[in-house]
């Protein structure tokens, strides 16, 4: 009887440098038992120096290993059709003084540009304002609102991207992780498109 083995490929796996990347690591496998153990095992690359530190790795591949294995099983891929290898090569710890000039660096940055932003506005001026026509009184330093809006200010930014320090405020993923989200997806899609365009244009020189 003919085997129905369904394959998943993993969007994105993380592998060390000199690793051996079996089917196991990249796929999620819908068969038996016993013949998922086999294939589990099947290796499919040797990660070296000169894959840097990004494989892409292709359903096709994937399943010439199975079918070398199983030569009469009916081999059915669902969802995607490449698995994108990231080689992760440990890196030295960073110092705490770099840690520091960077953080000092974001930090002044991000406060001149609110200060840019304000003083383009004329925000001082519009508290004055609102100040003079709430109270009747007119003040240099409007306290009362300034103090109130800096708060906000502030509570407003947590909110805005979900965040408080490593805390996550609710489920919703903020603006910006939506962005990272989209940026990895292109990145992804970039490196699975040279792929391809490399493997062809290996296959017209030979």
């Amino acid at each position: 009887m003919e085997k129905t083995i369904y394959v998943r490929l993993r969007h994105r796996v993380q592998v060390k440098p000199d690793a051996t990347v079996t089917i196991g690591h990249i796929a999620q496998l819908s068969t038996t038992e016993q013949t998922a153990e086999i294939i589990k095992k099947l290796v499919v690359h040797h990660v070296t120096k000169k894959d840097k530190n990004i494989v892409v790795i292709d359903a096709m591949k994937v399943i010439d290993h199975i079918r070398k294995q199983f030569p009469d099983s009916d081999i059915q891929t669902v969802g995607p059709a490449q698995t994108i290898v990231e080689i992760v090569i440990k890196k030295g710890k960073y110092s705490a003084a770099l840690f520091v000039a960077v953080w000092f660096l974001l930090f002044v940055g991000a406060a001149l540009t609110m200060m840019n932003f304000h003083e383009d506005v004329s925000m001082r001026e519009v508290h004055q304002r609102i100040y003079t026509m709430i109270t009747g009184e007119e003040v240099s330093k409007p306290l009362l609102l300034q103090i109130p809006y800096s708060i906000g200010l502030g509570l407003g930014m947590i909110l805005f991207f979900n965040h408080f320090f490593r805390k996550r405020i609710n489920e919703e993923p903020s603006p910006l992780e939506v962005e990272m989200f989209n940026y990895q997806q292109d990145l992804d899609n970039y490196l699975i498109m040279t792929e391809n365009k490399e493997s062809m244009k290996h296959i017209d020189d030979n």
